[in-house]
């Protein structure tokens, strides 16, 4: 399913309002050079990069956005890119640290730019394997409880925290190494931009410019504040939910029919923010999926019951109206992937036979928008010192070649022990192709800020859950695959862009993958550690209605069991309009690419569009109030809204995303919530209130 901004959601760059005004930050500076600003600081060597202070900040934050993305993970998979509050974080945790130092006398080295990026590419690092760890989605599909919900109920494996750390340890560090030798044709010799890599490193390097520090204070305080708003808010709302569809996250805000279609405002501030942040298409289309969907085409099937499907079903059987709801999602996910597959690769093929075909640097490439021959002295500087600094120091090949090599050889011996449907034969297939695929994935990241990890996780479920097939655990097989595949292409192009900001800021290319392994090591332990948390707290996470539905678990399980059994199990007419589905999300595609920038604002995105046919629309209308703020905001004061629309939006996502863990912990505790508010139709009211007066 979706992701953030990194992932096949439908993101496009030329809509992505935060890169753009992240890069306008230091507009002025490349006038003026920016690496002339910075010419009389000192560039630490790349140990001195990695600091104690770095990692306990980065460790600590890494806490906090593994439980948004948890969150995020486990109601709708919409996860949005939190590089500016890593950003800002990083850099607030450490001022705050250097400032307490020099106070005391204690500071031995100043807080640098290179240090700063450091602290990026760790928490992004380790909140990233919160995502590609499947907790949301292949790994969680395997258990017995999404099973159920499955057309194939037999073949599952329990989620326990031993086996999962130890499966992210074993699967997650190849990616690192398939892609370090690479490193100088990409970023130098090619020039991609990457360019949420280089809205980063914009960002980073106006923090260290007085008047950047300034406005990074500014965004801070208004980060917290509204930080601390969601999360009193998030308190206040606990109190009134002590039963099912209880409180203000049920409140039938459109009215009691469209409220059990999946239509009403649910009070979210984390989708309030996530819709801030979002570029105002994919708000729009994820809302136009849900009215298709939940407003006409489940109405008008539903009236097909005891025709199209039984009506003695319950209702999450998925030979009944379940069933469409998910195969069809299902169908526009793959036919929107299948398409950006092809168009990403075609890009690449295409990008790559200009690089070796007319041997230039970077004027051919399709993002590349300058010509070498009208590079200014200013701009020549600047790569001239960027080049000499990240050449200086210097991975040897030999050390990232044997360690894919060590990692692959521990990785196929092992695998088969934690999940015995998986054959090492199939494993060591993947790992012999997995080096290509991750570079391709990587060089269209470059591109396009387009990454395909969620397709190829795809891919590997289908090819090897056929391979496997159903008498030998085809299901489970498939969504390891995935598991394997997803972290080693994810893993990889996140370190090519952590490469390429590094190159911006001046840090080393040694203490970025240093930086890099080390936040991976986080992530192996926390995410899975805030997945138990969550689990164990909730007994219903994967139940359909429930506040962690996990719909993308239940969406990739049945991916697998249809790679395996086929098309047979599906409801009557289901795949003719999965067929249509498919074709749709092609061509809606490919007429956004063929319209004009002008007009392809206009047309929905498919991708998106899919995300509401499982779960309903409630979030859709959160996302969009959202977008609704930060329009009105921009046309009042535009200025302001860039410089802190950002941040507000990330204060109501992580205050929400803090309160996930007093909760948990009060649910692990046994305490439940005084109050159940809930709202009732007139005529249930009437039987309540009648039951309730006194006879007689």
């Amino acid at each position: 399913m979706p992701q953030n901004g990194r992932e096949e959601n439908g993101y496009d760059p030329e809509d992505d309002r935060n890169v753009n005004h992240d890069n306008g930050k230091l507009e002025e500076l490349g006038e003026l050079s920016v690496e002339r600003l910075f010419e009389n600081q000192e560039v630490p060597s790349w140990r001195k990069q990695l600091t104690v202070r770095a990692f306990v900040v980065s460790f600590v934050v890494s806490i906090l956005f593994s439980f948004i993305v948890m969150k995020l993970n486990l109601t709708t998979g919409i996860i949005p890119s939190l590089n500016v509050s890593a950003g800002l974080l990083g850099f607030f945790f450490v001022k705050t640290w250097t400032k307490l130092l020099r106070k005391s006398g204690l500071l031995k080295q100043p807080f640098t730019r290179q240090e700063n990026t450091v602290i990026q590419t760790c928490v992004v690092a380790s909140s990233g394997i919160a995502f590609s760890g499947g907790f949301g989605t292949y790994l969680f599909g395997m258990s017995e409880r999404i099973a159920k919900l499955s057309t194939n109920t037999h073949d599952f494996k329990n989620p326990s925290l031993v086996w999962i750390i130890g499966f992210l340890f074993v699967a997650s560090f190849l990616g690192l190494f398939s892609v370090v030798p690479l490193r100088k044709i990409m970023v130098i010799d090619f020039r991609l931009t990457f360019p949420s890599g280089t809205a980063t490193a914009y960002l980073i390097n106006s923090f260290h410019t007085p008047q950047g520090a300034k406005l990074a204070k500014k965004q801070v305080r208004e980060l917290g504040k509204f930080c601390s708003f969601s999360f009193l808010w998030g308190f206040f709302q606990w109190f009134y939910t002590a039963g099912d569809d209880c409180g203000f996250a049920s409140f039938p805000s459109l009215g009691l029919k469209a409220y059990k279609y999946k239509f009403y405002f649910d009070f979210s501030a984390t989708y309030v923010g996530v819709g801030m942040i979002c570029p105002y298409i994919i708000n729009i289309s994820v809302l136009v999926g849900g009215i298709l969907s939940w407003g006409v085409m489940w109405p008008l099937i539903e009236k097909r019951k005891g025709d199209w499907y039984s009506a003695d079903l319950p209702e999450t059987s998925l030979h009944g109206l379940e069933g469409y709801k998910v195969f069809i999602a299902i169908a526009m996910i793959l036919g929107d992937g299948l398409y950006n597959f092809v168009k990403v690769l075609s890009l690449t093929f295409i990008g790559l036979s200009h690089q070796f075909r007319q041997k230039v640097v970077s004027s051919d490439l399709p993002t590349a928008g300058h010509s070498s021959d009208h590079v200014s002295s200013q701009v020549s500087y600047d790569d001239k010192r960027r080049t000499q600094l990240f050449l200086r120091d210097q991975i040897p090949a030999w050390f990232s070649i044997g360690g894919y090599v060590a990692l692959a050889a521990i990785s196929t011996a092992t695998l088969p022990h934690i999940f015995h449907q998986l054959k090492w034969y199939y494993i060591l297939v993947m790992y012999i192709f997995a080096p290509i695929l991750a570079f391709c994935n990587a060089y269209g990241y470059g591109l396009t800020d387009w990454s395909l990890v969620s397709t190829y996780g795809k891919l590997a479920i289908f090819i090897i859950g056929a391979w496997a097939g159903a008498s030998h655990g085809g299901v489970v097989a498939g969504l390891a695959a995935c598991g394997v595949m997803m972290n080693i292409v994810s893993t990889a192009s996140d370190l090519m862009m952590d490469f390429k900001t590094g190159y911006l800021t001046l840090a080393s290319p040694r203490s970025m993958f240093v930086s890099q392994l080390i936040g991976t090591a986080m992530g192996c332990i926390i995410s899975p550690c805030v997945f138990w948390l969550f689990y164990k707290a909730f007994d219903d996470i994967g139940v359909p209605g429930s506040q962690y539905p996990a719909p993308n678990a239940v969406v990739y399980r049945n991916m697998a069991s249809l790679g395996v059994e086929g098309f047979s199990s599906l409801p009557r007419n289901c795949l003719l309009l999965c067929y249509v589905f498919f074709g749709a999300a092609i061509l809606i595609n490919f007429i956004r690419d063929l319209a004009g920038k002008k007009w392809r604002q206009f047309i929905p995105l498919p991708m998106a569009m899919a995300i509401p046919f499982y779960i309903g629309s409630y979030f859709a209308i959160d996302m969009c109030v959202g977008s609704l703020i930060l329009f009105v905001w921009e046309k009042i004061n535009k200025a302001k809204a860039d410089a802190f629309g950002p941040a507000v939006a990330s204060g109501l996502i992580c205050g929400d995303g803090i309160w996930t863990l007093p909760a948990s912990i009060l649910a692990l505790a046994g305490v439940k919530p005084p109050i159940c508010m809930k709202f009732l139709s007139r005529g249930t009211n009437i039987t309540v209130d009648n039951f309730l007066t006194p006879q007689g």
